[in-house]
Order: structure tokens, then C-alpha cells, then sequence
């Protein structure tokens, strides 16, 4: 896989997905919803395409302690999507934007906390280090795309919240547990990948 393989397959993506996973949108319906948007990084390194994810501090105020993509609300001095990833990425891991290639975007998640995210795919020249912001980041880490392109290792949970059993998708990482909103944005990337080509 490269990232011409890669790019194609997210220029065909209202033909690959024409049933996108999202978020649980009975619990969404009616109400106000919070533009959002998360960069996909993929960043070529010897070994193969790594994908960079965050775990979240403990304190904030949307979901806090989990794992997720670099991204968050968007600004009114946003132009796009895609201005909100790259200045998210800036400012929580310290990834300069003229560093990252955007190859598409994946469709929109909405989440049950009331975001609808727009998922940012770029190609990321291989960073020397990682800058974490120590009030939203408490760690950078790199998954290999090979690991979340293997359905094996695509398991369900549930979870009950305010009464109601949800379930989800969870991608279980080393000790890592990778769940809700990003594994099913994951799962999606996935699903567009898929079947892998060796190039």
C-alpha cells in the first residue's frame, strides 16, 4: 500500500462507503450539533504507514482519557475542514501543516456527545518528534495502518449510558484501548482500504 493507493480509494469513497459506520444519531437527532474535524495522519516510515493518535488528558471536558485522533472543534477564523485538522494537529502534537499532503477525507461521524467530525486523510512527511500540548495530550502514538486494516482486529463492546446499552467498536492496541469515535472512524478507513494491495 502507498499513497496513491491510498488517495484513490478516498476519490472513490461515496462508492466504497455508500453505508458509512457513524455514531449512534438516534441520540443525536434534534439536537444542535458542533462542527468538528480530525486529521488522519499517515506517516511513511521504514518499517511501514503508521497512523497518529493522542491519548487525552484527564481533565477535559469532552472525552477525557480516551484515545483519538489530533482534532477538535472547529473556529470561526477555520476556512474549511481541513484548516480546523491542521491547526488542531499544530497545537496539540506540534505537526507543522506545510508538513502534511491531505489525500480526501472520509465521511462524517457524528458522535453521541453532539460533534459531527470531518475526517482529514494526510500523508505526513516522517516527523523527527512530537510536541504534545501538556493540557490536551498527555502522549503521541503511532499505530501501524496494517494493524487497523486487519478486521481480526475489529471487536465489538458495549457500554450503558444514561440507560441505554450502546455498542462499538474497539481496536485493543498493545496496552492501549482504542474505542468509540475513533475506532469506528478507524473501522471505516479501514473498510475503504479493503481488500489491501501488497504495493
Amino acid at each position: 500500500m502507498n499513497k496513491d493507493f491510498v488517495q484513490a480509494r478516498l476519490q472513490a469513497a461515496d462508492r466504497l462507503l455508500a453505508q458509512p459506520i457513524s455514531g449512534d444519531e438516534r441520540h443525536t437527532t434534534g439536537r444542535d450539533v458542533t462542527a468538528a474535524a480530525v486529521l488522519v495522519g499517515l506517516v511513511p516510515r521504514p518499517d511501514g504507514i503508521k497512523i497518529i493518535l493522542t491519548q487525552r488528558t484527564n481533565h477535559l471536558k469532552d472525552h477525557a482519557g480516551q484515545i483519538s485522533f489530533p482534532g477538535g472543534r472547529a473556529e470561526p477564523d477555520d476556512a474549511d475542514s481541513t484548516a480546523t485538522a491542521l491547526r488542531e494537529a499544530e497545537e496539540e502534537i506540534g505537526l507543522v501543516p506545510t508538513s502534511v499532503e491531505i489525500l480526501g477525507h472520509l465521511p462524517f461521524y457524528r458522535t453521541i456527545t453532539g460533534f459531527e467530525v470531518d475526517p482529514v486523510v494526510g500523508w505526513v512527511a516522517p516527523p523527527k518528534g512530537y510536541v504534545p500540548d501538556p493540557f490536551e495530550v498527555a502522549e503521541v502514538f503511532e499505530v501501524p495502518l496494517a494493524f487497523i486494516v486487519d478486521p481480526q482486529n475489529h471487536q465489538r463492546d458495549s457500554r450503558i449510558r444514561n440507560g441505554v446499552r450502546r455498542s462499538f467498536f474497539v481496536l485493543p492496541y498493545e496496552h492501549r484501548y482504542i474505542w468509540g469515535a475513533t475506532a469506528g472512524m478507524l473501522v471505516n478507513f479501514a473498510r475503504l482500504l479493503s481488500p489491501v494491495s501488497s504495493g
